[in-house]
């Protein structure tokens, strides 16, 4: 699977050009967007889902995706309510995903005080 593969996973139901994927992905540091996706790595899960992130808080700033709608008997609403929890949703996961470099280091937080 590429990085432009899990990216869509990721945003499912959100229909975007494979050349607009690939500004979120360049974004996020993946400059090409379809080299193999590596599922072991938290820094390629993190640009992925900061890439993700990123899409969604562009449909939020959509103000005709906004609305409730209504058709036959079927009602959409809450959109922005969904969409909001979404995004922060996605923000606890990559504030609590370990940083490292190596991926494979210790999970240790240090905080140093003056």
């Amino acid at each position: 699977m590429t990085n432009i593969e899990r990216l869509r996973l990721e945003t499912k139901g959100i229909t975007l050009t494979p050349d607009e994927l690939s500004v979120y992905l360049l974004e996020e540091g993946i400059t090409d967007p379809n080299t193999e996706y590596d599922a072991s790595s938290n820094t390629a899960k993190r640009k992925i889902y900061s890439a993700a992130l990123a899409i969604l808080n562009s449909v939020a700033n959509n103000p005709t995706l906004m609305k409730s709608y209504k058709q036959d008997d079927i009602a959409v609403s809450d959109f922005a309510d969904s969409l909001q929890n979404r995004i922060d949703q996605l923000e606890r996961k990559i504030r609590t995903m370990t940083i490292n470099e190596s991926d494979h280091g210790s999970n240790t937080f240090m905080l140093f005080g003056n």
